[in-house]
């Protein structure tokens, strides 16, 4: 019988131990903590990955700390628009959002396009009314503001510039990079593994900006003969490489373990091309890896063999 294993990702990027009080770095941890908590509880009680995955996710994006759901980022127009995507690993079935807006948690809607659908990706104001159909959860404008957002958009928001995620770049020489994404990625019990991913995209992104979160191969994949994953980074370079595909045909054409094949994906063909940021992996056999080419990576992982962490910094 294969472990079970959820891990966890709330984006990467410069994320400094200096730049970081201790309060904060305690709210950052305790959000980690629950989603884990949410996720494990579905495998713990014999659950499916998919199910896990999701789990975790709406954990992530009801937390206002995270680029996902609630606290999300504010596009040119001031709005927030929000993508996200599941994968399961059993038959690759997935689902896809992309451009939703006051929706309160879009990873569920992308359960929702796989699972009652003939499609796997839905966009814009199509993919609001199948929400409304669903009778989902759509919040106020209010409800997803944060002060942290809104002061990063302001610094941008009469030029054409984008940030990524809660990044201080617009402080003197544009230091700070944090790619803010969350994500999931599972194996249950019975060895089938899921991967989520949702995030609002980059502050004052223009024209419906896609990133490679809602987009399969790139930012989520899965599949139970090679492994799950979900990525967070510089979107545009995790689209070129095909990230998260990249990992499972490593592991498939040239019989790479999980580790080795993120490793390759992570820490060299992405480094060769300027791409930043990090994934979460697993396989059927309930093995993880949490790669990171960036100083940090929110990120936690709990398997039944006893292992449980979370981590913030390199």
């Amino acid at each position: 019988m294969p472990l079970f294993t959820i891990a966890i990702h709330g984006g990467a990027g410069t994320i400094l131990r200096a730049d970081m009080t201790p309060e904060l770095e305690t709210e950052y941890t305790q959000g980690l903590g629950a989603a884990l908590s949410a996720g494990y509880a579905v495998l713990e009680k014999g659950g499916n990955a998919t199910d896990a995955v999701v789990a975790a996710s709406v954990v992530l994006e009801d937390h206002v700390l995270f680029n996902a759901g609630r606290g999300s980022v504010f596009t040119r127009e001031g709005r927030h628009e929000m993508d996200a995507a599941v994968m399961e690993g059993l038959g690759r079935g997935a689902g896809a959002i992309t451009g939703v807006r006051n929706l309160r948690n879009p990873v569920l809607l992308a359960q929702r396009v796989m699972t009652e659908t003939q499609h796997v990706f839905l966009s814009g104001e199509g993919a609001m009314e199948f929400a409304r159909e669903q009778g989902m959860d759509f919040e106020a404008d209010e409800y997803f503001f944060s002060q942290t957002r809104w002061e990063q958009w302001q610094s941008v928001r009469h030029t054409d510039r984008v940030l990524i995620d809660h990044t201080n770049e617009y402080k003197e020489e544009y230091p700070d990079k944090k790619f803010g994404t969350i994500g999931a990625v599972a194996c249950d019990a019975q060895g089938n593994i899921a991967a989520a991913t949702s995030t609002g995209g980059m502050t004052n992104k223009q024209w419906g900006r896609i990133g490679d979160s809602p987009i399969i191969g790139a930012g989520t994949w899965a599949d139970n003969h090679t492994c799950a994953i979900s990525c967070t980074g510089h979107g545009e370079l995790f689209i070129k490489a095909v990230a998260a595909y990249d990992v499972a045909c490593l592991m498939e054409y040239k019989g790479m373990s999980l580790q080795q094949a993120m490793d390759t994906v992570v820490n060299d063909k992405l480094v060769k091309i300027g791409g930043e940021g990090g994934m979460i992996g697993v396989d059927a056999q309930g093995n993880h890896a949490l790669l990171f080419n960036s100083d940090g990576m929110y990120r936690g992982v709990w398997n039944s063999a006893g292992l449980r962490e979370i981590g913030i910094y390199k």
